[in-house]
């Protein structure tokens, strides 16, 4: 078995089940390695491959028997009346005849046109196959996992934003409300900042939904009940250039290429494809098999001068035979032409899916690389503009609480400030999973600390 990547190396060590178990239920708040494993634990489509990997070894042992002799016995038993033949002096009779016959058979293929050694190294680079095919389904399953996990923290400190928001307009409100009652400004300013804080309500409600319905997505995609003590350890974030990969989408991809499973699985597709052209060639050539079987038997009524015995008639009926047989192939109704020209086709088709799966994963990573590009940008422009305008905010509090502005101009500093931050996480967590995606793929190990 070659060695390939398992993509994540949490993942390595899962044994094949042979029956279904019950779903692995993790205790909560769960880290990201956690939920990985839970995950590949509780994946019922993994276990399902694993499964079917079972089904393929035994193709492999069915195809490593074909190379031995066969060996039946058997025995039959019954009676016969009226006018016959008795096998013990091969005379007609008449009457009742019980007999009883014992037999042994065998067969070995000696030449079938190399189908059979071709069928097993066919077998054997299935099997490979379905292993790098249950690895690839892991690394899919992690990276899905992994989004799912950010988008929890990101829904999170949606979350934290959304109330800020509401604390900030709640005590503007309690502030106006006086100065309204003071006579210091106007009933228009104080429904004003009440409809911002009843809007900023409906922002928190939201955010708390988008936050449920991201842990319940990622529970599910555990496999596992929702409850509502599910929660998930929130790492720390540092968010600096050096997360960014120094290899160019060329680079990256030629890495990948090299120990991608989906790749590889491609790869030895092809090879099994091949096998199977030189498959159907085979059944162009004749074959010679050898076969030997063993007679006895014996009847309940016999000559006078036969041993009437039963071991006695199964020594002396005793008879071997040995046969060599040879089958030529000359006119099958075309069926040799189709299965070859099957073949032929089915390696053309797995040629093109091995490109397909390279032009995907070009794909993933070119897209994954410049959406990490960007949020990059975006994380550093968007840093910018969050100072700018904390600064900003900061100076028109000041001046709402001195009477200098109004509620109008003071909701427009606030609303530009809270809506920046939101540009800011949305930036932050899109550069954190393209970069994981690009360190998975040159093969890093994956973790968000």
């Amino acid at each position: 078995m070659r060695k390939y990547l398992l993509g994540f190396t949490l993942a390595s060590g899962i044994c094949f089940s042979t029956s279904a178990q019950e779903a692995v239920i993790p205790d909560f708040p769960i880290t990201l390695e956690t939920a990985v494993e839970t995950a590949l634990n509780n994946n019922l489509t993994l276990k399902r491959s694993e499964l079917n990997q079972l089904s393929t070894e035994a193709t492999v042992l069915q195809n490593k028997g074909a190379r031995l002799p066969t060996l039946s016995t058997g025995a039959s038993t019954g009676f016969r009346w009226g006018r016959s033949i008795n096998p013990a002096n091969n005379l007609f009779e008449v009457g009742r005849i019980g007999n009883i016959n014992l037999s042994a058979n065998s067969n070995i293929s000696i030449y079938s046109g190399s189908r059979i050694t071709n069928n097993l190294n066919q077998s054997k680079l299935n099997l490979e196959a379905g292993l790098y095919n249950i690895e690839a389904t892991k690394n899919d399953i992690t990276l899905n996992i992994i989004n799912l996990f950010i988008n929890v923290v990101f829904n999170r400190e949606q979350v934290n934003i959304a109330e800020n928001q509401l604390a900030s307009t709640t005590d503007q409100l309690a502030r106006t409300t006086k100065l309204v009652e003071a006579g210091s400004l106007p009933l228009s300013d104080q429904l004003d900042v009440q409809a911002q804080n009843a809007t900023n309500q409906v922002n928190l409600v939201n955010a708390q939904n988008n936050y449920n319905i991201s842990k319940l997505n990622l529970a599910q995609a555990l496999q596992i009940p929702f409850t509502s003590d599910f929660a998930v350890v929130e790492p720390e974030f540092e968010i600096n250039k050096l997360l960014m990969a120094t290899e160019t989408p060329k680079d990256i991809f030629e890495t990948a290429v090299e120990i991608m499973p989906e790749i590889r699985a491609a790869e030895v597709n092809i090879e099994s494809a091949a096998y199977g052209v030189k498959i159907a060639k085979g059944a162009y050539l004749p074959s010679l098999g050898l076969g030997a079987n063993v007679f006895s038997n014996y009847v309940d009524k016999v000559r006078p001068d036969q041993d009437p015995s039963f071991n006695g008639q199964i020594k002396n009926n005793l008879s071997q035979s040995l046969n060599l047989n040879l089958s030529i192939p000359i006119f099958s109704q075309f069926n040799n032409k189709a299965s070859l020209q099957r073949a032929r086709v089915q390696q053309q088709i797995s040629e093109v899916a091995a490109l397909e799966v390279e032009n995907q994963l070009r794909n993933e990573i070119e897209t994954a690389y410049n959406s990490a590009l960007a949020a990059q940008l975006t994380c550093e422009s968007s840093l910018i503009q969050v100072s700018s305008l904390e600064e900003t905010f900061r100076i028109s509090q000041q001046r709402f609480d001195l009477g200098a502005i109004n509620s109008v101009d003071f909701q427009v500093a606030q609303n530009n400030l809270f809506n920046a931050q939101a540009n800011l996480l949305n930036a932050k967590y899109t550069y954190i999973f393209r970069v994981k995606v690009l360190d998975f793929y040159l093969g890093n190990p994956i973790n968000l600390n």
